[in-house]
């Protein structure tokens, strides 16, 4: 409650700034001129194609079961529901009609076509960094596509939220007046690196913490955060909370293919990540981003415990070890009925790497909220490797026994005390 009031007094003087600024906001659309360099025809929707794969586009304007771009996919938050819009080539209910120059101030100010100030969950605090050339060019890709008619529904949010001027004293505070600028002093693949990663590909909007006013967190970047009630970790160099243990290649498998061997497979948003964009981009470009996050600050958090792919546990018992209570002989019996086919009684994964349960962050937190979310939801690994998938279990089992399955599991492969209760199940369910 306490939380909640400081939001909706800091909402208001954000939104008495947003009324005071409102007769100053400029009005002149700037242009967008493309540089020399910028490639003409098949070329030019080639590269925008390339680019809108690694901004993960498709990912959010694309519905459930809806057709690519052609947007309406439910942004759910604590003060009403977003909508995200069509971005094809549709003049009526698309972006058909836009001109560059729109376009470009959409992505660099979170400006609409007229003049209506966009809501951040649209990633523009990000792609403000991008360059001109590379905005025109992913604009000459959406334009390339075929045209799909479909009206998205209208937002649903709550007062103040649903007055857009006030997100001009927002983007006053949180959205960069720059484009990306190469740090003359780094290599070339820094420089690609830090460009994926901190304007293209818009990590920190997952992997980081968020302020009072929702904005990504500048001091605790890339420390780790919650989305959509599945855990994006911590992405910085500390060893026993991030990824400062793992070596430049297991990185780079991961990124590329959503599997490091002694690390586990992806989950939730980010198999989503990986399959529709990391792992389309050239190796090259996936080792800059590695090269990049290895240069960031480590931040030492406690979101998640630390990994310990050797557990005590996984080399001392068997699949018959006898269960030390109730709840734990339960969580063996789901687990030998349902589970180790698949992943195996030492975690190795039986028929395909992405099973493999040891030295996985998930099954080494003792909150359990990734576990439990991908045993209720299942994964979608991706077309990368056949579409292979993990099915959900939220109808074959109670929250109980989901619950016991899960400290069972973070017990025998993470060697941690399980903290997840059958409250703890209901919640991420209803999630």
């Amino acid at each position: 409650m306490k939380r909640w009031f400081v939001i909706a007094v800091v909402t208001a003087l954000v939104a008495a700034s947003g009324t005071a600024i409102f007769f100053f906001w400029p009005a002149s659309l700037p242009p967008a001129i493309a540089s020399s360099e910028q490639p003409q025809g098949d070329a030019l929707v080639n590269r925008g194609e390339y680019l809108a794969t690694a901004g993960d586009c498709v990912a959010c304007h694309t519905a459930p079961g809806g057709q690519a771009f052609a947007g309406g996919l439910a942004f759910t938050l604590p003060f009403g529901t977003l909508y995200s819009p069509n971005i094809t080539p549709d003049r009526e209910t698309g972006i058909g009609d836009w001109s560059d120059a729109e376009f470009s101030r959409a992505l660099h100010r979170g400006i609409g076509r007229h003049g209506e100030d966009l809501y951040p969950a649209f990633p523009y605090a990000d792609y403000a960094l991008l360059s001109t050339d590379d905005v025109l060019a992913i604009k000459a890709y959406l334009f390339s596509l075929r045209p799909v008619r479909a009206r998205v529904t209208h937002n649903s949010l709550i007062f103040p939220f649903d007055q857009r001027f006030v997100m001009r004293a927002w983007k006053l505070l949180f959205v960069p007046n720059r484009r990306f600028e190469p740090n003359a002093s780094r290599e070339p693949s820094w420089n690609r690196g830090a460009y994926l990663v901190e304007a293209l590909g818009h990590c920190g909007e997952c992997h980081t913490p968020r302020n009072l006013l929702f904005a990504t967190r500048t001091d605790i970047k890339f420390s780790g955060a919650v989305v959509d009630g599945l855990k994006a970790y911590n992405i910085t160099p500390d060893r026993k909370s991030g990824i400062g243990s793992w070596t430049d290649s297991e990185l780079a498998t991961y990124l590329s293919t959503g599997h490091a061997h002694g690390h586990g497979g992806v989950s939730g948003s980010m198999a989503e990540a990986i399959d529709l964009s990391i792992r389309k981009l050239d190796s090259a470009d996936i080792a800059s981003m590695v090269v990049y996050l290895r240069s960031i600050t480590p931040v030492a958090t406690s979101l998640e415990g630390s990994v310990d792919p050797n557990p005590a546990p996984l080399a001392s018992s068997t699949a018959w070890s006898p269960p030390k209570n109730e709840g734990e002989a339960t969580g063996l019996r789901i687990f030998e009925s349902a589970c180790a086919s698949c992943h195996g009684w030492d975690g190795s994964g039986q028929q395909t790497d992405h099973a493999e349960l040891r030295g996985a962050r998930t099954v080494n937190d003792p909150q359990g909220t990734n576990l439990v979310k991908v045993v209720l939801d299942g994964v979608r690994i991706g077309s990368s490797v056949g579409d292979e998938i993990m099915p959900g279990f939220s109808m074959a089992y109670s929250d109980r026994e989901i619950a016991a399955l899960s400290n069972y599991v973070l017990e025998h492969f993470g060697a941690k005390q399980g903290k997840v209760t059958e409250a703890t199940v209901a919640t991420l369910r209803q999630e």
